[in-house]
């Protein structure tokens, strides 16, 4: 897909997922945002899946480790035709509703993996990609961890594994935003070097802008091509990217805009007058 489309596809996830939000009245729209065009060039260009079949054996993988972006997800499989019909209010984190706060496999369709509990994706992904190969599928599988999640420590015992066995199917992104929940990350950690730490891992590591189509299509390509490691692609982002008041405002790592601020938000990102 042409990264004009890309673009634009991006900037409507990224209001579904402010929208989300509102409507819903609970929800992480900064971790969203700055996921978002990550999560677009994987459903719109990159990810081989069916959304008439999810279960689909030979399908893709994906997991979001930071599970609490799951509002970008949402939009994405909405957009991307998993949901007959379109769903026009997700009634996000409300009781009963198929779309709740942190993603799961048993609720959602097209949901690969249940997350939230940070820390976990790198290590079930491994698992995933370990499955492929063992039954011969040429799959990849594909994660979304967050810079600050990658303080728990299964992070690294999964890094460590899947370096071990030479999962060169097995591709991450780190959302490099720079915050978690309470301050930066370099406020909690002291530096915030994921490419170094996986390189010492044994990854093969690649450092792009996250919200250039052109550099992630091209990372995933040349990620594809290496052999006998897995890869981590560590994107540089914006948190609240795309939302004027959000962006690098860590006071929207969660909360709910008032009708005023959606409104502003329903014009940036849409051009659009409520």
């Amino acid at each position: 897909m042409e990264t004009k489309e890309l673009q634009e596809i991006a900037s409507l996830l990224r209001f579904e997922a402010v929208r989300m939000v509102y409507e819903g009245g609970d929800g992480h729209p900064g971790p969203a945002l700055s996921s978002a065009d990550i999560v677009t060039a994987l459903y719109f260009d990159i990810l081989k899946i069916d959304p008439a079949n999810p279960d689909w054996a030979d399908r893709d993988r994906f997991i979001l480790s930071k599970g609490h972006a799951c509002p970008i997800w949402y939009a994405a499989l909405n957009e991307r035709g998993y949901f007959q019909p379109k769903v026009e209010h997700f009634h996000l984190r409300q009781l009963h509703s198929e779309f709740q706060g942190h993603p799961s496999m048993k609720n959602t369709r097209g949901i690969d993996m249940t997350t939230g509990s940070l820390g976990n994706g790198i290590a079930i992904g491994a698992g995933m990609a370990i499955a492929a190969k063992a039954t011969g599928k040429d799959y990849y599988t594909y994660v979304i961890c967050g810079d600050g999640e990658l303080q728990e420590g299964l992070c690294w015992e999964g890094a460590n594994m899947a370096a071990g066995r030479g999962l060169d199917n097995l591709i991450v992104f780190i959302d490099k935003n720079g915050y978690q929940s309470y301050k930066t990350v370099d406020y909690t950690v002291g530096r915030n070097n994921p490419a170094e730490r996986f390189m010492a891992f044994g990854w093969d590591v690649q450092e792009i802008d996250g919200h250039n189509f052109d550099e992630i299509k091209a990372a995933v390509a040349a990620a594809k091509q290496n052999k006998g490691k897995p890869s981590c692609i560590v994107c540089n982002c914006v948190k609240g990217k795309g939302v004027s008041y959000m962006e690098n405002n860590n006071n929207w790592h969660k909360g709910v805009p008032t009708k005023e601020q959606f409104a502003l938000a329903a014009r940036e990102l849409r051009g659009i007058s409520l």
